[in-house]
């Protein structure tokens, strides 16, 4: 038959090649280098676009969504509203601070290529295995001196378990310390699978009640506590993290209550990281209001009183400036 593959190859090759067109991409939507508070040495940070949650007090809120988006920043436009030109789904506007009406915006980009100040910026980069790789491999010098690595951020790292399949084991091939940090709200298959390449777990417990948990990242605590304590007893690197939430989370109920869940998976510390507002000028940026519920959290607060709760709980404090 005219086209026919030799005999022998033909399912072979029909496989390889498929798996070619299936290969998972990861969305990055920033990369950091030369960071020191996500886990030990000098680290290069990757954050991965999509997350389960979404935390009232986030200072990522560009990670929420996995797809691309465009971001716009008015301090840099100078109204020339050539982006406007060349949009098909017609979704710019003209307002001094908002420039794109993201209920109807594809993500198509042509505005951001046409923009000669960066005004509009995209959120988000597909990255194969090979090329991320390469990317982070730039960096192995700083990471053998200083006993760092790649952290896997986010957003949520997990909502990516197709691209860290392969992924993972490549870093793991080159000799790199893997850490990873996460918001707890995965399936437990895909950490098993996971499990093996990591070095390092940082785990966020932001809230011990359900309910208040729900209302505040649009999801409950139970998948995220059953998950802690499956690690706790299968991964001897898992590090807990809280974000402290003035009002939130930083009650005398919350800390007994988290303290209890430590004690009971036989742990004796907690990395505590303060609030910041990092993510409010965001949040307009890409089109987002305020939090629902709103917050008046002040600015960076004191973490002495939580440190010295936790001690009274018999929990050791790891605080972040």
């Amino acid at each position: 038959m005219a086209g026919a593959l030799p005999p022998g190859q033909g399912s072979d090759t029909m496989t390889q090649e498929a798996g070619k067109c299936r290969e998972e991409k990861a969305l990055i939507f920033d990369i950091q280098r030369f960071c020191l508070q996500d886990g030990p040495g000098i680290r290069t940070v990757l954050f991965f676009k999509g997350c389960a949650l979404r935390c009232a007090w986030c200072h990522n809120p560009e990670s929420h969504q996995a797809r691309q988006e465009v971001a716009f920043f008015a301090d840099c436009c100078v109204q020339c509203h050539a982006c406007r030109e060349v949009c098909p789904k017609t979704a710019i506007l003209t307002g001094p601070e908002r420039r794109i009406d993201h209920s109807l915006c594809d993500g198509c980009g042509n505005c951001v290529a046409s923009c000669l100040t960066r005004a509009l910026r995209m959120i988000g980069k597909t990255w194969d295995t090979a090329e991320l790789l390469a990317e982070v491999r730039k960096d192995r010098d700083f990471f053998i001196s200083s006993g760092g690595g790649v952290t896997l951020s986010g957003g949520e790292p997990m909502l990516q378990a197709a691209f860290l399949d392969n992924f993972l084991p490549s870093l793991k091939g080159d000799g790199i310390h893997v850490t990873l940090e996460t918001c707890g709200h995965f399936p437990w298959e895909d950490m098993e699978r996971m499990a093996p390449f990591l070095d390092l777990i940082y785990f966020d417990l932001k809230q011990m009640d359900s309910a208040r948990h729900e209302s505040y990242t649009s999801r409950g605590n139970g998948l995220i506590l059953d998950n802690f304590r499956r690690m706790a007893a299968l991964f001897p690197h898992l590090q807990p993290r809280m974000p402290i939430i003035p009002g939130i989370n930083d009650d005398d109920k919350n800390i007994s209550a988290t303290a209890a869940l430590l004690h009971e998976c036989v742990m004796d510390m907690i990395h505590c990281l303060p609030y910041h507002r990092m993510g409010e000028a965001k949040r307009g940026r890409i089109g987002m209001g305020r939090p629902d519920p709103d917050l008046s959290i002040p600015h960076r607060p004191d973490l002495k009183s939580v440190v010295e709760r936790f001690a009274k709980e018999g929990i050791h404090v790891i605080a972040y400036d």
